[in-house]
């Protein structure tokens, strides 16, 4: 594509952001070629995964299966189907985990989901994450309410939403299973895109590129 017709290509409303620069890390869609370092990272934090993700039950899987998935999720990327992201040092050279904005939510909403590399917990990675991907969904996305769902036993994750202004708008008990197959309950947090300016998502430090790489200006 010439810089010509770069500079003509206008971006179509609610198009998502490719890649997204918080202070520390960098967050992308997912492509093929991520697939070892997933691999790596996810196998360094199964034992930490499974006892909160579902899908984690089954990991760590193949090489080749990481390779499919990928390119699963790059597909529904380029849909719009969802928006499943990448957590990659700045460097790009580590998977840091992973985080998505989902659109299995009725209404003009996301709902933010994440996880953390085990050795890299506690230490503000995913309410930088949560923080930064609520101000896009708001942003760029164009979204009316975003939220995180959690199992409320799950202290560290319920902490984000709270740090960052959500409200605790409702308990479903018994309404997701745990990797065991057990049921847990969930706990539904909620941010509107009305209470965006009395939040501490407002002061995220955050970039957002589209799929040229160029810069999405935030208004």
């Amino acid at each position: 594509m010439t810089s010509e017709s770069r500079t003509h290509w206008e971006r179509p409303p609610g198009c998502p952001a490719y890649r997204i620069e918080t202070e520390r890390a960098v967050l992308r869609c997912w492509n093929p070629t991520d697939a070892e370092i997933l691999l790596q990272a996810v196998t360094q934090s199964v034992e930490h995964l499974r006892e909160w993700m579902p899908w984690a039950k089954n990991e760590p899987t193949s090489l080749e299966d990481k390779i499919a998935l990928l390119r699963k999720w790059r597909a529904e990327f380029d849909l719009d189907r969802d928006y499943t992201y990448g957590i990659f040092s700045p460097d790009e050279r580590e998977v840091w985990g992973g985080s998505g904005l989902h659109k299995r939510l009725a209404g003009n909403a996301l709902e933010i989901g994440y996880w953390i590399r085990v050795d890299l917990i506690n230490r503000g990675l995913a309410t930088e994450i949560s923080a930064a991907l609520t101000r896009v969904a708001f942003a760029v996305n164009k979204v009316e309410r975003v939220e995180i769902h959690c199992d409320p036993d799950n202290v560290r994750s319920a902490a984000i939403p709270r740090k960052l202004g959500f409200t605790q708008e409702a308990l479903l008990r018994r309404r997701a299973s745990k990797p065991d197959g057990s049921h847990a309950d969930m706990v539904i947090w909620t941010l509107f895109l009305d209470q965006l300016g009395k939040s501490s998502v407002a002061d995220a430090q955050v970039r957002a590129f589209d799929v040229l790489g160029t810069e999405i200006p935030f208004t």
